[in-house]
């Protein structure tokens, strides 16, 4: 009997260290979901030195990943969690969650706290987003995004770049070199806002509902798109 009721009470115990894990994940993505609608509003709310309207109109996908870590002495890391959403015939998707990783070897020292955007410029970068992980090489596939009302990068970069990377520190957006990076599906935050494994793909193709607690993310990335195609057009009318 003894044995029968210890059993029970560690079975209990790891149910409640289960839920508790799973209560404290959702609440880590749903507050990871608020920072990124403040980065978007940064955004757009300094249009001559944020990311130029015509990057933000012509992006298919959206990645951000407020906080991100990076740092190093001598061996350099950066590390963080996002939130990414892609255009889709009937909107922006509902969101998909990421981790974003990777190493770089260099004199370094420091550590900085930085939000990171990232804007996937064609078919290309999204056909790697939507495989769950990408690898941003520098060869092609990521640049530091251009910044101010208009960009004065040619239309090269913007047209063959699979990725353009952006950060924001102390207010100020800048294009940032991200190379070496590792971006993929974060299955944790997946579940805990879903309540089950769901597919990349299936998420950002737009086969899956919005959950309310993504519904304010989903509507500023909407928003800020759609604020961004109305002030290119009225500069392409003047």
């Amino acid at each position: 009997m003894k044995k029968v009721m210890s059993l029970l009470l560690m079975s209990l115990i790891g149910l409640a260290g289960t839920l508790a894990w799973a209560g404290s994940t959702r609440e880590d993505s749903v507050d990871r979901m608020q920072k990124s609608v403040d980065v978007l509003q940064a955004i757009m709310s300094t249009p001559d030195k944020g990311i130029p309207e015509e990057v933000l109109s012509g992006a298919k996908c959206i990645v951000i990943v407020p906080n991100l870590i990076k740092g190093g002495f001598i061996f350099g890391a950066k590390h963080g969690r996002g939130v990414a959403s892609c255009r889709t015939p009937e909107g922006w998707s509902a969101p998909a969650f990421v981790s974003v990783g990777g190493g770089s070897w260099g004199l370094q020292i420091g550590v900085e706290d930085v939000d990171l955007v990232m804007l996937v410029m064609n078919d290309r970068g999204l056909q790697h987003l939507l495989s769950s992980k990408i690898e941003l090489t520098g060869e092609g596939s990521v640049a530091a995004g251009p910044v101010g009302r208009h960009t004065s990068a040619g239309t090269d970069i913007l047209l063959n770049t699979e990725v353009l990377t952006y950060s924001r520190s102390k207010g100020v957006f800048a294009g940032l070199t991200l190379e070496g990076a590792v971006v993929e599906q974060d299955n944790d935050s997946t579940r805990a806002i879903y309540g089950k494994h769901m597919m990349f793909r299936n998420i950002l193709s737009g086969h899956a509902s919005t959950p309310e607690s993504a519904e304010a993310f989903v509507k500023a990335v909407s928003d800020a798109g759609h604020q961004a195609h109305i002030a290119e057009a009225r500069e392409d009318n003047q």
